[in-house]
């Protein structure tokens, strides 16, 4: 019976033996798939959250104090250059005109009167003097009343579309009270805020005196039909925030855009000669990235590395790497720190054709 017994154990040992060596040969013989980051020309999408202003804004408003007699407009219309828009009770101002003409007229007759009796030396010159000042003092009294009466019609002094109304016909108005706003949106001035560093790229990278294309990601997740330009950038930084405000133009031939909108603006900005790796291909330990280097005996040894930018699939590596380095590209969570292993080679310029990127 013991002899039985020995034999059965012997048996089991054998084969858990065996069935472990199995599984040890299986690992060594595992080939992980490594490859070399690669160094190219490529480029990167950046979005800035940005506020949509009109090329021209205005607050309409009272010039003259009086009811409002009527509104020859309504709300969000398209108003052309000249067109009546508010009208304010005209009757004073044009009291007052017929008062400085009629002032005007007795002027003139009196001046007459004056140049004739100096013709015959019957008054001085001084007075002839003195009865023209008043003529001209008359005649600019004349203008002054047809300006106000002028004021009391309110005309669109652009094409543009209308925005509130803040008043309703029958309101008694204050000199200067807002009656509405008006907006040319035939072009769209869209500010954005950019950080100091990409800023001095920018600037560094040839684009002082060019025109920058860029395009506007809507609301609503759609890319807007139009590129703009940059065309300005404002003087100083904000010391709060370490940004400065871009200002595209975008046209605006449909009138989609609106004075007051939202979206990102997407610029394109290049990387010369930057060294590229797959994404899969790294990973985070607290608030740190690394890859595993595959040295020259074919142990993974970690090794950190900073990120610079961010593409589909791809980062950009700005420090711990070169291209001549070796890096684990697949099972990262099979193999631990300074564990050989076997490899198996593949090209970087085949590896980045399969994943899905646009790194040109």
């Amino acid at each position: 019976m013991k002899k039985s017994v020995m034999i059965i154990g012997l048996f089991l040992l054998i084969i858990q033996t065996s069935c472990h060596t199995k599984k040890e040969e299986k690992k060594e013989h595992t080939a992980f798939l490594v490859t070399n980051p690669i160094k190219k020309d490529t480029t990167i999408t950046k979005d800035y959250v940005s506020q949509i202003h009109a090329i021209r804004h205005i607050e309409v408003r009272a010039l003259e104090k009086g009811y409002l007699k009527s509104i020859s407009v309504d709300e969000g219309q398209l108003v052309k250059k000249g067109q009546a828009m508010f009208q304010i009770m005209p009757n004073i101002y044009q009291a007052e005109l017929q008062k400085a003409q009629a002032e005007s007229n007795v002027a003139e007759i009196e001046l007459q009167n004056t140049k004739l009796l100096a013709d015959g030396n019957v008054v001085s010159q001084n007075e002839l003097a003195m009865a023209s000042a008043n003529y001209d003092k008359s005649k600019a009294e004349v203008s002054l009343a047809q300006t106000h009466l002028g004021f009391a019609q309110i005309k669109a002094p652009f094409d543009g579309i209308m925005d509130h109304l803040e008043v309703r016909e029958g309101s008694l108005l204050d000199e200067g009270e807002l009656l509405t706003t008006l907006s040319d949106n035939s072009k769209m001035w869209v500010y954005f805020n950019v950080p100091e560093a990409q800023y001095l790229d920018y600037m560094m990278n040839g684009h002082k005196d060019d025109k920058e294309e860029v395009r506007l990601l809507l609301a609503n997740n759609r890319e807007f039909n139009q590129k703009g330009i940059v065309e300005t950038i404002e003087g100083e930084f904000n010391n709060e925030t370490g940004n400065i405000a871009f200002r595209a133009t975008f046209p605006n031939p449909d009138g989609v855009l609106r004075h007051g909108q939202t979206g990102s603006v997407l610029m394109t900005v290049p990387f010369k000669d930057v060294i590229l790796i797959p994404q899969k291909a790294t990973f985070e330990i607290l608030d740190k990235t690394y890859v595993f280097v595959v040295d020259n005996e074919n142990r993974v040894r970690q090794r950190e590395i900073t990120i610079g930018a961010e593409l589909p699939n791809i980062y950009v590596i700005s420090k711990g790497l070169s291209e001549t380095d070796t890096i684990l590209l697949e099972g990262i969570r099979m193999v631990k720190n300074n564990e050989e292993i076997h490899t198996k080679f593949e090209e970087p310029k085949k590896v980045l054709e399969s994943l899905d990127l646009y790194a040109e």
